[in-house]
């Protein structure tokens, strides 16, 4: 299972959680390459790709189902993260994201005026576009406050890793 986070910051409560993911679902494979990225640019979606387009690609190939964990800027999914998910787009690979079992955790904290949902809205349709396999049952709202997160960077929350495990499970059962 590859785990895909949409924030850059080294403290995201996001991170945390596919860290604790990680942690939880043996063999799962935390993709860090989201800073690295070029911008989506359509004149170099082919080859030779720029190397952190070819790992992003080889990550998501090599993987048998995609946890995605984002949140939420001005509205919306954040500018890398969109970019990430734009390079998928292309991928004609027949291990690409489509048909692929995904899913998502929205770790917004319970502050968040409006929980991403938005974000996630935004989220859907571009799995729905590139033709994932969106395991809803795998999908779940687990809001994380920085206090959740210990020294060792995972969330310790006993009712969070509780739907961590359920969501893993869900998405393992397709395939993943």
């Amino acid at each position: 299972m590859l785990l895909v986070g949409g924030s850059t910051r080294a403290a995201s409560t996001t991170t945390a959680v596919l860290r604790t993911v990680r942690e939880l679902a043996p063999g799962a494979v935390l993709y860090e390459g989201l800073a690295t990225l070029p911008a989506f640019d359509p004149d170099d979606d082919r080859d030779p790709l720029p190397p952190p387009v070819a790992r992003l690609r080889d990550a998501v190939r090599a993987a048998p189902a995609v946890l995605f964990c984002t949140p939420e800027y001005a509205g919306g999914l954040p500018g890398s993260f969109k970019n990430l998910l734009d390079w998928t787009v292309g991928d004609a690979s027949p291990r690409s994201l489509y048909g692929k079992p995904v899913a998502w955790i929205n770790a917004s904290s319970p502050a968040s005026p409006t929980g991403a949902r938005d974000a996630h809205a935004s989220l859907a349709v571009v799995l729905r576009y590139v033709g994932a396999d969106v395991v809803e049952e795998a999908c779940r709202r687990l809001p994380v406050t920085r206090d959740m997160v210990g020294a060792d960077g995972l969330v310790a929350d006993g009712d969070v890793r509780a739907g961590l495990r359920a969501a893993v499970a869900a998405l393992a059962s397709r395939g993943g």
